[in-house]
């Protein structure tokens, strides 16, 4: 053996099974002059490799520095070896290991070679849309197990032509060894059914699909992760027959565009935006609207912005080429429900409401909606985690035990731990109902398969109704953790940004059970990972009705107008009261002084919700949230003045709404413009949260100030307090990898339910 051959094997770990990872280190071998061989494991990819020592340096450096544009390397492990003799470097089957440590890569966009190929008459895959390749396409949807193998995906029923086999082969190809590698010869196809299910005779599928969207047909398009419900967004009767058919009565619906530049005909882009709308994973981004925008108003009613996002697969870019700059791409479901994925599912659960259903044969394994993120204060902010980010990691500050945390009820998300990396599910939905339960069940069972984790702690909720709490309940291995909402709120920033010891916390949402049995929302808390104190809260008033006067803000209006004005608040000159009606309103006032169906809120959510109901903007809602947000829409920029704030002394400290609601109700009558009243109230929540973390800093030496729950999703809170909190002098925390919503808080649980002692 020559005494200058060395020989090292590398053990990579990350996302490197699926992205062109082995056709990269064989070519960077070669170029190398080195020999040995590549392949897939369980435990990520091994390489064992031999030749010139300096060579061999060279390569491992290059082997980082350079991965595939979908790589990540997470862990690189080498250890030096005997040389073999090796005459050449090849790619070799894969095999399992002893555990299953690599990571699942996630669905990204069509690549800009493969585009180019699709519109290329010349090319064999001219107008094909299911088109591939190393770089780009479907990954997590289609996975069934690992390692990420053809066998092992939907990709099994469709057997390689000879030119794709080729192309898998060649070493020097684009598609070598790309595992979704299909052609028009051997690969998935489109067909078009009726609404009754029955196939339309069409040459050509998506020309039809676009006929049938120019004369205002609602179409069910399938695509990676589930169903589209897509119809033309500027037709205003198209749009408002999608609604009246879906239940979904004012929420915002996404708009599809094929470029940059039709976005801008509706939305304002800056650089930063255009950037994230073109990303591989190709979110939902949302946008501020222009005030003459070519979209149909109902799109995005009394909302600022809209939801835009551009086509990710080959057919949304060959059904957009069909000559529209914009389509409602809203998720392909019945309200409250989770997306269809299954052609069969699709045609059932989606009759009635799609016209025409755009269908293909490859199946999708697994759910993933499309995730949703805006752009607030400098950052990227994931308000949906799905299809593009997951099944990416969280990486965690350290090592914790193998754990399952089954989230909340609604935005349910679930998370698996393993070793220092936090596995959050694609965004399941509220779990109200049997087919969102039983996605949650289905989740559950497929990441737990493939991470090859067998959770030895479960955590969960403590609302004893909650389905995920009562699912974890019911498991007869692993021992149950139950954590408080707002600590998992609070602990699931702290994971994401790997903190330790102990921080302020603000942990503001609609609503979450409280140790005291009641529901708390308004809430500033003492914590690390191990446990809490509950330091100040927003002071409690009766949610009259219970979860009606969540869907009814003005129920809230009238309990906080009695806590704030006692018997007077009858007799105040408020629009909202008089087209209320008086026997209503003595019902719900009678209800909360009884203290009957009316459990004690501390919650933000709901102070917002009374204040848009005093103001005249929303009496009810079509959906959660829905009041808080169109008060944020009005705020006005440039506003100085504040509402008036203060706090009872006591532990814990008690943050009183009486003089802001007294603030709004003087300039609500005086006719002060809701804009101005909406930028002085989130200006008085600003100075009332510094005030209190600068007096807990002086208590407590806390000088690291957590910001996490649903309310943060107003852009203009979390903006406005993260910069008053910094010029204070705090370390300001906020979400960016995971959802502020409740959609975040399964790592709450997880990192919590570690921790407990």
């Amino acid at each position: 053996m020559d005494a200058r051959i060395a020989a090292r094997r590398l053990r990579v770990n990350g996302i490197v099974q699926g992205v062109g990872f082995r056709p990269f280190v064989y070519q960077l071998a070669l170029r190398h002059g080195l020999k040995g061989e590549v392949g897939n494991t369980s435990e990520g990819v091994l390489i064992d490799i031999e030749g010139d020592p300096e060579q061999l340096e060279a390569f491992e450096a290059e082997l980082v520095a350079h991965t595939p544009p979908l790589a990540r390397i997470t862990e690189l492990r080498a250890s030096d070896r005997e040389p073999r003799g090796l005459q050449t470097f090849r790619i070799v089957e894969s095999r399992h290991g002893a555990s299953m440590q690599t990571l699942i890569p996630p669905d990204v966009a069509v690549c800009g070679d493969c585009l180019a190929e699709l519109f290329d008459p010349a090319d064999r895959r001219f107008r094909y849309p299911f088109i591939n390749c190393t770089h780009c396409g479907p990954r997590y949807t289609i996975i069934a197990d690992i390692p990420y193998d053809r066998p092992k995906t939907s990709m099994r029923d469709f057997a390689m032509c000879a030119a794709c086999r080729a192309e898998y082969e060649n070493p020097a190809d684009r598609r070598f060894h790309a595992q979704p590698n299909a052609c028009p010869v051997c690969g998935p196809r489109l067909e078009l059914r009726d609404a009754a299910g029955e196939r339309l005779e069409a040459s050509d599928p998506i020309a039809a699909a676009a006929a049938r969207l120019r004369q205002g047909a609602i179409v069910a398009v399938k695509g990676l992760g589930g169903f589209h419900l897509a119809v033309d967004a500027r037709n205003a009767r198209a749009v408002a027959r999608l609604r009246e058919r879906k239940h979904r009565e004012e929420k915002p619906l996404a708009v599809m565009s094929p470029d940059l530049a039709a976005v801008g005909t509706y939305a304002f882009v800056d650089e930063a935006e255009a950037r994230l709308l073109s990303r591989p994973e190709r979110p939902i981004v949302l946008l501020r609207k222009r005030p003459e925008s070519p979209l149909a108003p109902g799109i995005s009613p009394r909302n600022r912005r809209v939801g835009a996002f551009l086509p990710y697969t080959p057919l949304h870019h060959l059904l957009l080429a069909e000559g529209f700059p914009a389509l409602v791409m809203t998720s392909g479901n019945r309200s409250e429900e989770p997306i269809a994925a299954g052609n069969e599912e699709a045609l059932a659960r989606l009759s009635g409401i799609a016209d025409v259903f755009l269908l293909h044969d490859r199946e999708i394994l697994r759910r993933c909606d499309d995730s949703v993120v805006q752009r607030v204060a400098g950052k990227t902010r994931l308000l949906r985690r799905a299809r593009g980010y997951v099944p990416q990691p969280v990486f965690l500050s350290r090592r914790l035990p193998a754990l399952l945390a089954v989230g909340a009820e609604l935005k349910n998300t679930v998370c698996l731990v393993k070793g220092d990396r936090a596995f959050l599910s694609p965004h399941i939905g509220d779990l109200e109902n049997l087919a969102t339960y039983e996605v949650f069940c289905e989740t559950i069972a497929h990441l737990e398969r493939v991470l090859d984790i067998r959770p030895e702690i479960l955590a969960c909720d403590l609302h004893p109704d909650y389905l995920s709490t009562r699912w974890a309940e019911e498991q007869p291995e692993g021992v149950l953790r139950r954590v408080q909402h707002h600590h998992a709120h609070v602990a699931a920033c702290m994971a994401e940004h790997r903190l330790e010891g102990p921080v302020i916390g603000i942990a503001c949402d609609g609503t979450g059970y409280g140790p005291d049995g009641t529901v708390w929302g308004g809430e500033v808390l003492a914590a690390d990972a191990a446990g809490f104190e509950r330091l100040a809260h927003l002071a409690c008033v009766p949610m009259p009705g219970g979860a009606a006067a969540i869907r009814e803000p003005w129920r809230m209006a009238v309990s906080h107008l009695q806590a704030a004005f006692g018997a007077e608040w009858s007799r105040l000159e408020l629009a909202f009261l008089r087209e209320t009606g008086e026997e209503k309103l003595r019902t719900v006032a009678a209800l909360a002084a009884s203290g009957i169906n009316a459990p004690l809120t501390s919650s933000l959510g709901r102070l917002f919700d009374a204040v848009a109901a005093i103001v005249g903007l929303r009496r009810r809602v079509a959906f959660e949230g829905q009041a808080a947000m169109e008060l944020e829409m009005e705020a006005a920029e440039g506003v100085a003045e504040a509402y008036e704030t203060e706090w009872e002394e006591g532990s814990p400290r008690r943050i009183l709404p009486g003089p802001i609601l007294r603030g709004v109700v003087a300039d609500v009558i005086r006719g002060r413009p809701v804009c101005e009243i909406s930028a002085r109230f989130h200006n008085g929540l600003v100075r009332v949260f510094v005030r209190l973390c600068r007096r807990l800093r002086e208590e407590r030496g806390l000088s690291r100030v957590v910001l996490s729950g649903g309310v943060f999703q107003n852009a203009r809170l979390l903006e406005d307090l993260s910069r008053g909190l910094a010029a204070a002098g705090f370390a300001v925390y906020s979400h960016a990898q995971v959802p502020t919503n409740d959609g975040g808080i399964a790592l709450g649980q997880a990192l919590v339910a570690a921790s407990a002692a």
